[in-house]
């Protein structure tokens, strides 16, 4: 827990009792350094002052990415009154710990029940709602403000295609976030082919909140491809893996017709 935490409660409940304007609340750098975040990371300051509709986190383990996910979180919805922001993880736990980041930062007056179901709701009426993530549990959302997708390497394909269309009459604002995992998925695909996104790349050896020593240690103790994805951002194919995806890749060629319609082989 971030010393400053403490004190940013305080004010936050002062201005909230005043019905100050959003201008009080400051950018979202000055939010973040009142709630203790003293000394930003590059990535972290350019990030905060970023107003990039898509955006995309490739981050380390333990680099500081869900503590941004909160700042920007909870400041969107001190900032724009009746905003929806929205946090999706692959599972509940995953979910309730990048809330937990979020709620942290705004301990005002927050009910037990809004605990339990991962979101709370501020007196300007903005609503802050984690999810665990099943294309199920997210249809119906609409009008949102901020999307948040945390682990979005293991997020499941559908889901990110059933939570696009919240954006639509909003024009709200996409952030995903992860560590690699392998080749394969929405994440991986974006991150290498997709447009009209603003990337950020932090592997460990750039986090100064890690010791070179542990890293060592990690380097020495992991399997090189389990090392490379977690500490150093790479999308790495598995020990397990049968092909390498660069093989698949250059298997695949477009120089011949399907042998089938629509590629499909009958039954």
């Amino acid at each position: 827990m971030y010393a400053g935490w403490a004190n940013v409660h305080k004010r936050i409940a002062e201005l909230e009792e005043s019905y100050a304007p959003p201008a009080a609340f400051g950018s979202a750098v000055e939010f973040a350094q009142r709630s203790g975040f003293d000394t930003l990371d590059g990535w972290q300051e350019d990030l905060l002052s970023s107003e990039a509709p898509r955006v995309l986190l490739n981050i380390s383990r333990q680099a500081g990415k869900s503590s941004m996910s909160g700042i920007l979180a909870v400041h969107k919805a001190l900032t724009v009154p009746g905003a929806l922001v929205l946090i999706l993880a692959p599972s509940e736990r995953q979910a309730k710990e990048t809330f937990a980041k979020a709620a942290a930062l705004y301990r005002h007056d927050i009910p037990a029940e809004s605990y339990r179901k991962l979101g709370m709701e501020l007196r300007n009426g903005s609503r802050i709602e984690a999810l665990p993530g099943s294309e199920r549990t997210v249809r119906g959302y609409s009008g949102v403000d901020l999307l948040i997708l945390d682990e979005a390497a293991r997020v499941e394909d559908g889901l990110y295609h059933a939570v696009r269309p919240m954006l639509a009459v909003s024009g709200g604002r996409l952030i995903m976030m992860s560590t690699p995992f392998g080749k394969r998925g929405v994440f991986f695909e974006t991150w290498e082919r997709g447009e009209g996104w603003e990337r950020y790349l932090v592997p460990a050896t750039d986090c100064p909140r890690i010791p070179p020593e542990f890293l060592e240690e990690e380097r020495r103790s992991l399997p090189a491809w389990v090392f490379e994805q977690e500490y150093m951002c790479q999308f790495a194919d598995s020990e397990a893996s049968v092909f390498a995806h660069e093989d698949i890749e250059r298997a695949v060629t477009d120089d011949f017709a399907p042998l089938f319609a629509g590629g499909i082989s009958p039954a």
